[in-house]
């Protein structure tokens, strides 16, 4: 992990809240000069798109046992993929960020901060359309829309409060 040798990080070097949220809604194939930590803000995005899914067909009323079984190994895989970009995520960040020693050690490594905000983004997304693994009385359906986009919001200020933090040597960023 760099040591900061007494200057500040760039804080361009750490992507902020609003590019973070452009690349869950990327759907297209990732731009080879994109940032690395947005290549993989937005496949973690495709991740937890492709696992609320597999989790919608494993539950249809009318799923047959095999059906269930290999939506679970989806899962498995899926999940697997998260994993490793969760951790090229911290890669980049243990290569990259300088870390001033005696800062406040933050809980959650960024490549874990991100996954949160992806997996909040897709859950708010579909809820606009209705998701099926979510209430579907009016009421519930409005009540859970507000409520998955009030916490995306929430985990947005928090990521921003956290590149903040990072850049003016407050917090660091966990590497394991």
């Amino acid at each position: 992990m760099p040591i900061d040798p007494g200057h500040r990080v760039d804080a361009a070097q750490l992507p902020p809240p609003s590019a973070l949220l452009r690349a869950f809604l990327e759907t297209n194939d990732p731009d080879p000069l994109r940032h690395g930590v947005l290549d993989a803000a937005g496949r973690l995005a495709r991740c937890h798109e492709r696992r609320r899914s597999a989790i919608a067909a494993a539950r249809a009323p009318e799923a047959p046992s095999s059906r269930v079984a290999a939506c679970g190994r989806l899962i498995d895989d899926i999940d697997h993929d998260r994993a490793a970009l969760i951790t090229r995520i911290d890669d980049w960040v243990a290569a990259n960020v300088a870390h001033r020693e005696g800062a406040s050690l933050h809980t959650e490594t960024l490549g874990a901060v991100i996954d949160r905000m992806a997996a909040k983004w897709i859950a708010a997304q579909q809820a606009l359309g209705g998701d099926p693994i979510e209430p579907t009385t009016p009421r519930q359906w409005e009540a859970r829309i507000h409520l998955h986009w009030s916490r995306l919001a929430e985990l947005t200020d928090g990521y921003r409060d956290l590149i903040t933090d990072v850049t003016e040597h407050r917090r660091r960023l966990p590497v394991w």
